[in-house]
């Protein structure tokens, strides 16, 4: 039975600051990855901006709101995602500059579908004033508030204060008492905003350079990050490359090919060793970055992008790049971008040849997504005949050849030609978009770099601004783990 909630009609909050918490020790993290953040917490630009304009009204008097967040956990990571927010009206709070106090009805309404769905309670309120702390009186309320929602709603929860300038103090509360500190939140927009709690640093040898052009921040975000990449052929080696010697902490490839003699021409690291011995790509690349011997961590998955284990791992990370050619990868990735809030570059090759020498068209796509916007099916990428024709083939092979011939579905293509120079140019405007985002250093906005078209055969690079969002998946920004998995009955059924 479970017992009867009993939150506090009011919850109040004051500015007086209690004494510092220590950041809590992760004693299961290997020791080679204790430097890496293990909390998380993103949203994307609008829903922060939301948050900012409602506790910050301008009134110079603190207010509330909550977030109803989605979860994940892997790698010694804890993630939480901003779904749906909830404003606590400043006419029924009792307001002042260095306190507030509010009611909770809202919340108590929200409990058992946050339970039912395995969600949890983000609680925010503003310090007007600027002081980055929690005080003594927010410790009490959290303490009664949060015992409170966790007897109806089990598992850790999150407590914040955002300043002035938008940077967000974050907590995590479990049964009544502070577990933890979010030690990473992410901004997910057109520029992609980290406000970090302060952690391992280390001058490396190999990244004075790096710190002469982008200075010392952007290099330890750099240093601190997991990026994934899905694909680890023709981009996606190149990729794997550039990323170690930027020092990205961890790496996460995911590919269930083999090396072949045909992949020799573009794969950085492989040799005729790998072929005979029909390695796995994305072991390939881990023992090549290995030998490279500067620290990075790579994890790999010798499966699909879309089986369970890949959605989990690839939920964690800080950045994924897309480097596949199918389109069952492509929408998977699209979903798992809205799902878990992740910012994610697609790339695409195209290479028009006839075989004999003849050349008509080569040029490269670098798609920028981010969650709440345009997707690659709305950017018209692909299709849902594209979509169809694939799990077609790929599921009932004899099905898909008679619905072929009969014309009822477009044939999937397969082999296309691939130039280690061309997969290396797009692969280097996808890092380089990265580093704009992380560092914004172009002389015009990212907001007009969402799509980029690399024009080889004409000699120049297009872009293009974010279209109109993808309101298939717009409801479903930070929704985090589900079932069925990414909402969607063909991923449930592959696992």
């Amino acid at each position: 039975m479970v017992p009867p909630l009993r939150l506090p009609l009011r919850c109040r909050h004051a500015q007086q600051p209690s004494a510092p918490l220590p950041l809590l020790a992760h004693p299961r993290i290997p020791q080679t990855l204790k430097g890496l953040p293990m909390n998380l917490l993103r949203m994307t630009r609008r829903q922060h901006g939301q948050l900012h304009a409602h506790l910050f009204p301008g009134d110079g008097a603190e207010a509330v709101a909550l977030a109803i967040c989605g979860r994940a956990e892997a790698l010694n990571r804890r993630l939480w995602t901003v779904h749906e927010i909830v404003e606590i009206p400043h006419d029924a709070c009792i307001r002042a500059p260095e306190f507030v106090t509010w009611p909770t009805s809202a919340l108590k309404q929200r409990l058992s579908d946050v339970a039912g769905k395995g969600m949890s309670v983000l609680k925010l309120h503003s310090h007007p004033t600027g002081l980055r702390a929690f005080s003594a009186r927010d410790d009490r309320s959290d303490a009664e508030l949060f015992a409170a929602v966790e007897r109806r709603a089990p598992g850790a929860h999150l407590s914040a204060v955002m300043v002035p300038d938008g940077e967000l103090l974050v907590r995590v509360m479990s049964a009544g008492r502070v577990r933890g500190w979010i030690d990473r939140v992410t901004v997910v927009g057109d520029d992609l905003v980290s406000f970090d709690r302060d952690m391992e640093k280390a001058l490396r040898d190999f990244d004075m350079r790096h710190r002469q052009a982008f200075g010392d921040r952007t290099t330890e975000l750099l240093s601190g990050m997991t990026v994934a990449v899905v694909g680890a052929s023709g981009t996606g080696s190149p990729l794997i490359e550039m990323l170690t010697r930027l020092g990205v902490a961890r790496i996460i490839v995911i590919d269930p090919d083999v090396i072949e003699g045909k992949n020799l021409n573009r794969i950085y690291g492989a040799t005729r060793r790998d072929a005979r011995a029909v390695r796995n790509k994305a072991e390939t690349s881990r023992r090549h970055v290995r030998r490279i011997g500067l620290g990075t961590t790579v994890v790999t998955h010798e499966g699909r992008v879309d089986e369970p284990e890949a959605v989990t791992l690839l939920s964690v990370c800080d950045f994924v790049f897309g480097c596949v050619d199918s389109v069952e990868g492509r929408d998977t990735l699209s979903r798992l971008c809205a799902f878990y809030c992740l910012p994610f570059i697609d790339i695409g090759v195209r290479l028009d040849a006839d075989g004999e020498g003849g050349v008509s068209s080569v040029s490269a796509g670098v798609h920028y997504l981010q969650p709440g916007g345009s997707s690659l099916k709305t950017r018209e990428v692909y299709d849902d005949a594209d979509l169809y024709a694939e799990f077609l083939k790929r599921t009932n092979p004899t099905f898909y050849e008679d619905q072929l011939r009969r014309g009822y579905i477009r044939g999937v293509k397969v082999d296309r030609p691939a130039v280690i120079s061309i997969n290396s140019a797009a692969a280097a405007c996808a890092v380089n978009e990265l580093l704009a985002r992380l560092h914004p250093f172009r002389t015009m906005p990212n907001s007009e770099f969402a799509i980029q078209k690399l024009l080889f055969s004409h000699g120049r690079i297009a872009h293009r601004p974010d279209g109109e969002p993808d309101a298939e998946l717009a409801r479903w920004v930070g929704r985090g783990n589900c079932r069925p998995l990414l909402m969607c009955g063909r991923l449930e059924a592959a696992a």
